[in-house]
């Protein structure tokens, strides 16, 4: 027989007794069968009763908890056995049905918690499920009728504590249903719970058949991929400061009253850090160096993938949560009415439950061993560099992952998905076998956990699912456990990758470090030799010179080295290779011939970004030139140094900002520049100071091409690298001649040459006596675009 020991180092659940009273007849409730004993205690633990006995079995005595049958009864509501699918809260006409998958445990518990309760970490109702009419395989479920107003729940699962096996149930804890659509608990962004509690009790919400939203008739944009610019956007960062003069700054409506401005800004994209349910209190203590607090800001540590970062709405837990996703709803409704897509950054590489030192909110207490990658003796993976990793490729785990992209692309009308860390996507499960992934056992199918798979079924779930192969698929294609994948990332035709090799090189010419000319040229041809071998498309590769982490493009070419003393750490965080120059002085106080060198260097990696082949992605703030201070990894500051500063946008409205707007805006227009396909001979051809004859040596540092258009003429586009100016002879076109648009060596205005600047042919004339002879005079650290026009004199 199977008991649960008390007081013993056996590896078994250890219950709590209460109450004890007189000798009755009981039940075993653990292991495969029922064991009839008449000696013991009786007790009540709030789930049915139960007996202590003495018990032996091979020679080992112990004392013994024997749990009875537990009696499902409520004051409020009505109890029967339920469905097991779909999994989490659900609905339907008369109550709603609750099923939740645990394999490992031995009894679970259904809490009922009302919001006043939350608030004092009390629970209203417990709801015994019975292991026989309760649940059926691994899935505990039940069905209720009642009044759910105000209402919220959790679980508690009961079962072995042994870290050794994997296992850490305890069965005082309410754990987060990983299905809840809702997430409850503190209603305010940054303000702890009860006397200073950064993790007070969560609960999920219980929805309604009346919980509706009305879309207007929302569609999917469903824009091809060659044709995105996409925008990373920080939901709070984007408006919190005072000079976005919005109704609820730093939420998802104060978003709703900004998205004009990435319209003018020519995206039609936007890509969102973490939305997901984290605690932004997760290491909150004060910071000395800024005299605030230390706050989890990016949000890359996820509690539930079902609910929308409640801290985000302007309504906070009001309804329940249902309040916040209608506004998240609404976000992207609006977004999509001013043709912006709307991608999520989701982490599904690791959650907030850490090591075995974390907190245990969902998946720790529900079954450890299934949702996390373990060691041998339970030890806790950590590819993601995050103390954890999930499970990914694990069949209930994946089946989870796929049921949670489902939910946001068809409830919540999501376009599609960066994946943090993706890499880890792609890692064998713990416990992996052929049986457990494929059904049948594969004589010599050894596979180590951890191991990277070329035919993740995880990916191969995604790919091929009916609903999620038609979103936008984008992987971070690297881990913290050295797996690097960018151009190998598994792929299926559809999958698109960070490039982080365009980020590098790109920085390297640009700064002009020899020897990356020919690299560079690879990337303005959306990297070929990264993703034509594998039958991928130019639109496979999304561009990037910055990002979240990371300096900022004003950053880049005004620090050298991180300046990271704010964040506590001792300048240890961050990425200490930054491919950066400051352009002759430290800092943002600088001689003005710097300060103008950096301006030159910020319009010619914006304007790189913009000719080359495959998806540009802009930082948000770049456009206007923000500042961090030279911190590349400022994860912790719910301050100025994360937020957009409208006022800094509006005095760059005539100067950087302009260039940008003006440069996306050619972008889009310019049939030769987001092409379906790697471009060939017939349409590109490569240029050096002289037409037709590209210097590819080790110290070159300069890059020029034309590229024509099937219908709408030819363009003519040269990088000069090098601390020397160059005298450019430009192509021979009979009948035509070629007329400057864009110089960045040249002040504001006159760096973008458009048609409403009111100097333009005053600004054309100063450089027709160099075209009339078909040359051009190139600055150092200077970008140019040529257009193609019709020679009126000839």
């Amino acid at each position: 027989m199977e008991l649960a020991q008390c007081g013993s180092s056996w590896c078994f659940g250890s219950p709590r007794l209460f109450n004890l009273r007189k000798p009755v007849m009981g039940w075993v409730g653990f292991g495969p069968g029922w064991v009839e004993v008449k000696v013991g205690l009786e007790c009540g633990g709030g789930r049915g009763k139960g007996v202590v006995v003495k018990a032996r079995e091979k020679g080992v005595e112990g004392e013994t908890l024997v749990i009875d049958k537990p009696v499902k009864k409520s004051r409020r509501f009505e109890v029967s056995e339920g469905h097991p699918a779909p999994f989490g809260a659900t609905a339907v006409d008369g109550g709603v049905n609750f099923a939740i998958f645990s394999a490992h445990a031995v009894s679970a518990t259904l809490c009922l918690i009302s919001l006043s309760d939350l608030q004092k970490n009390r629970i209203t109702e417990l709801i015994p499920l019975d292991p026989e009419t309760n649940r059926t395989g691994n899935i505990w479920h039940v069905f209720l009728k009642g009044n759910f107003d105000d209402m919220l729940y959790g679980y508690q699962f009961d079962g072995p504590f042994c870290p050794r096996e994997g296992h850490h149930y305890n069965s005082s804890r309410v754990l987060v249903d990983p299905y809840a659509k809702a997430i409850v608990s503190r209603g305010d962004f940054g303000v702890a719970g009860p006397d200073g509690n950064c993790w007070p009790q969560m609960a999920g919400m219980i929805p309604s058949l009346n919980d509706e939203f009305d879309w207007e008739g929302d569609l999917p944009l469903q824009y091809p991929q060659r044709d995105l610019i996409i925008y990373e956007m920080h939901v709070r960062g984007f408006t919190l400061d005072e000079s976005s003069r919005t109704k609820y700054p730093g939420t998802y409506l104060a978003v709703i009253e900004k998205l004009d401005h990435l319209k003018e800004l020519g995206v039609n994209c936007i890509e969102l850090m973490p939305c997901h349910e984290f605690n932004e209190l997760e290491y909150f203590k004060y910071n000395a160096m800024t005299g605030d607090y230390k706050v989890n800001f990016w949000g890359y540590s996820t509690v539930n993938f079902f609910s929308p970062m409640m801290r985000y709405s302007a309504s906070g837990i009001r309804n329940c949560g249902q309040s916040a996703i209608n506004e998240f709803k609404l976000l992207v409704r609006e977004a999509h009415k001013r043709g912006l897509e709307v991608i999520m950054d989701v982490v599904f590489n690791h959650t907030a439950e850490g090591n075995e030192r974390g907190p245990v909110l969902s998946f720790r207490g529900i079954d450890n061993s299934v949702f996390y990658m373990l060691a041998p003796k339970g030890e806790f993976y950590n590819y993601s560099g995050c103390g954890n990793t999930f499970n990914c490729n694990h069949p209930v785990v994946r089946q989870f992952i796929v049921d949670c992209l489902r939910y946001w692309v068809t409830e919540m009308h999501i376009d599609g998905f960066r994946f943090d860390l993706a890499s880890i996507l792609t890692r064998a499960c713990s416990l992996w076998d052929s049986i457990n992934v494929y059904g049948n056992r594969i004589n010599g199918d050894y596979i180590t956990t951890g191991t990277p798979l070329s035919c993740p079924p995880l990916l191969d779930m995604i790919s091929n699912d009916p609903i999620l192969s038609g979103v936008k698929l984008i992987a971070e294609a690297w881990d913290c456990g050295g797996l690097y994948q960018v151009g190998m990332f598994p792929h299926w035709g559809i999958w698109s990758e960070w490039n982080g090799k365009y980020r590098d090189i790109v920085r390297q010419f640009i700064k002009g470090t020899d020897g990356f000319s020919g690299a560079f040229a690879e990337c303005i041809c959306g990297s070929p030799n990264l993703y034509q071998g594998g039958g991928r498309k130019p639109w496979n590769s999304i561009n990037f010179v910055c990002a979240h982490d990371g300096f900022t493009l004003a950053d880049l070419v005004t620090f050298n080295k991180k300046h990271n003393l704010p964040n506590g750490e001792d300048n240890n965080d961050g990425e200490n290779h930054n491919n950066s120059w400051n352009c002759g002085q430290e800092g943002e106080f600088a001689s003005r011939s710097v300060r103008n060198l950096r301006k030159r260097q910020m319009r010619n990696f914006f304007l790189c970004l913009m000719v080359s082949q495959g998806v540009p992605m802009i930082y948000m703030g770049d456009e206007y030139g923000h500042t961090k201070g030279g911190n590349n990894n400022t994860y912790c500051h719910d301050n100025y140094i994360n937020y957009f500063n409208w006022d800094k946008k509006d005095k760059s409205s005539n100067d950087f900002f302009r260039f940008c707007r003006l440069i996306t805006k050619f972008r889009t227009e310019c049939e030769s520049l987001g092409l379906n396909d790697f471009p060939t001979a017939e349409r590109l051809q490569w240029h050096g100071h002289m037409p037709g004859s590209p210097d590819w040596s080790e110290g070159s540092r300069f890059v020029a091409f034309t590229l024509k258009g099937e219908e709408k003429g030819e363009i003519y586009v040269a990088f000069n690298a090098s601390h020397l100016p160059a005298m450019l002879t430009l192509p021979e076109r009979p009948g035509y001649r070629w007329e400057p648009l864009v110089d960045t060596s040249k002040p504001a205005p006159f760096d973008l040459l458009s048609d409403d600047l009111p100097e333009r042919e005053m600004a054309l004339k100063f450089h027709r006596p160099f075209l009339d002879y078909n040359l051009y005079p190139m600055l150092s650290y200077s970008s140019i675009v040529l257009l193609l026009k019709p020679d009126d004199d000839s």
